[in-house]
């Protein structure tokens, strides 16, 4: 066997290998997205079930609205992280054309760092408004669900999504060709 074949066989398990085993990352990019896709999944069964219920029994389930709010909450801020990084919201274009490409990068690293930085304070207001709620054992109407347990998962999407906006940032000043997707119009 020559060495370029060698290089090849080992460069082609490698790949295999990465194929079978994600990176913790890897991991931690996906999970919010499952996440999301599981309660939206959970979101649209119960509807189903709801109209179905009401239309032929006349029994709708009492606590579809509360659990529409909890889980159309769980989507959206689960999904906040990856959106936030893949840079995949909604974008107004309308003063690109004057930036250059390197001002349009520093433009929108410092975008990236101040929306960071200003999701921080967001983050620290819901947590404490969420341990009020402990503290003062407030459940929901119909479930009686802790009303706390949201709150801190919206405060800890919140903080995350201020993390990825930082780490955006940085990325974007530092090492831009990480950050920017192949085929996108932003390379």
């Amino acid at each position: 066997m020559s060495d370029l074949e060698g290089q090849t066989e080992t460069a082609i398990r490698a790949e295999e290998v990465s194929l079978r085993q994600p990176s913790v990352w890897h991991l931690i990019g996906v999970l919010p997205g499952w996440i999301a896709g599981l309660f939206l999944f959970a979101l649209m069964a119960m509807t189903f079930l709801d109209v179905v219920l009401r239309s032929a029994l006349d029994n709708p389930i009492e606590s579809a609205t509360e659990l529409t709010r909890l889980f159309m909450a769980i989507i959206v801020f689960a999904s906040l992280p990856m959106v936030s990084w893949k840079g995949t919201h909604i974008a107004v274009d309308l003063l690109d054309p004057l930036f250059t490409r390197a001002l349009a990068r520093w433009r929108d690293a410092l975008i990236d760092l101040v929306c960071g930085a200003a999701l921080l304070w967001p983050a620290k207001r819901v947590f404490d408004l969420a341990e009020r709620a402990r503290s003062f054992g407030d459940e929901t109407e119909y479930l009686g669900f802790p009303q706390y347990i949201p709150g801190w998962f919206i405060a800890a999407f919140t903080a995350i999504t201020a993390l990825v906006f930082l780490a955006r940032g940085l990325v974007r000043i530092f090492a831009p060709h990480r950050l920017t997707p192949k085929g996108s119009h932003d390379d």
